[in-house]
């Protein structure tokens, strides 16, 4: 009776440092696995602020929402006369114009687009024009309040075709939006991205139509 008790014991405790062994090595590998992930994640991030350092920017985006944007975008473009300038949904044609003529931009620079109906499609509306035209890197006009949405949406509509940008923040005297706007707005760039839709009518429950909303 001793013996088998011993021999029991034995057995437990062989299946014990086997198992031990076990936990240790898929520990190890879940070390190197994460070591990899984080590494890579690491590289990813340092090469896309190493273009988004060194990218030069191949046209204007104006998001629309206030013809404060579209003036300052005048201006800026008369610094950076060899690029195009792209509106998304902002003022009516005529005023547009008449702001871009005034600043001394030929028409032909001019791109007026009216398909967007809030932030998130101001993007989506454009990036395929973007890809097709081989423009890789935009500069990215919006107010400063509400810059970090846009940035959010950006990184992800525009990132997900290789485009990058450079942020231009318009001073607007107003106070920064809520940060529940950038995350719900960021949900519905990941839903585009994955699924092709963009949740315009969720993004348009309590804010209305309105490219600032």
């Amino acid at each position: 009776m001793l013996v088998k008790i011993g021999q029991k014991a034995v057995c437990k405790n062989r299946d014990d440092r086997r198992r031990s062994r076990r936990c240790r090595a898929k520990r190890r590998s879940c070390l190197w696995l994460s070591l990899f992930l984080f590494v890579l994640l690491l590289s990813g991030f340092a090469y896309k602020q190493y273009r988004t350092a060194f990218d030069r920017p191949k046209a204007l985006l104006v998001l629309g929402g206030d013809t404060e944007r579209e003036e300052f975008a005048a201006n800026f473009a008369r610094s950076h006369p060899d690029l195009d300038i792209w509106v998304s949904s902002g003022s009516n044609p005529e005023y547009a114009q008449w702001v871009f003529d005034r600043a001394g931009i030929e028409p032909h620079r001019l791109h007026l687009d009216y398909q967007a109906v809030d932030t998130v499609t101001n993007f989506t509306t454009l990036v395929g024009e973007f890809q097709a035209q081989g423009i890789d890197s935009v500069y990215l006009i919006t107010s400063d309040d509400h810059m970090l949405r846009a940035k959010v949406i950006g990184e992800i509509v525009l990132g997900s075709r290789g485009i990058t940008y450079k942020a231009i923040a318009v001073p607007s005297g107003r106070e920064a939006e809520p940060v529940e706007k950038s995350i719900r707005d960021g949900l519905r760039a990941i839903l585009w991205v994955t699924t092709g839709r963009t949740g315009a009518s969720l993004g348009q429950l309590k804010s209305g139509v309105g490219n600032r909303k």
